[in-house]
């Protein structure tokens, strides 16, 4: 659940800086981890075939990528004061 909110706020902060190449990798990753993790992991209650647990930790890999780009997106951008016009 937590991974489709972060999802959902790379989108959302895509919308601000749209050509952010950190945010495009951060959408992909999440998306390639909600599949790999999250789906391997249902089809190995289904239909039971043990070599998907292997997968899985692919998907693992991929949200912590993920939330590592969002955190690096997040140090790179300059903090904007609402209060610099203000001092001149």
């Amino acid at each position: 659940m937590w991974h489709a909110l972060g999802l959902i706020g790379i989108a959302l902060m895509r919308q601000q800086v749209p050509e952010s190449k950190l945010l495009n990798w951060a959408g992909c990753l999440m998306f390639a981890g909600i599949l790999l993790f999250s789906g391997s992991l249902y089809l190995l209650a289904l239909l039971n075939l043990h070599w998907l647990g292997m997968i899985t930790p692919l998907g693992g890999v991929s949200f912590i990528t993920a939330w590592v780009l969002i955190a690096i997106f997040a140090a790179k951008k300059p903090h904007q004061s609402r209060y610099t016009h203000a001092r001149r």
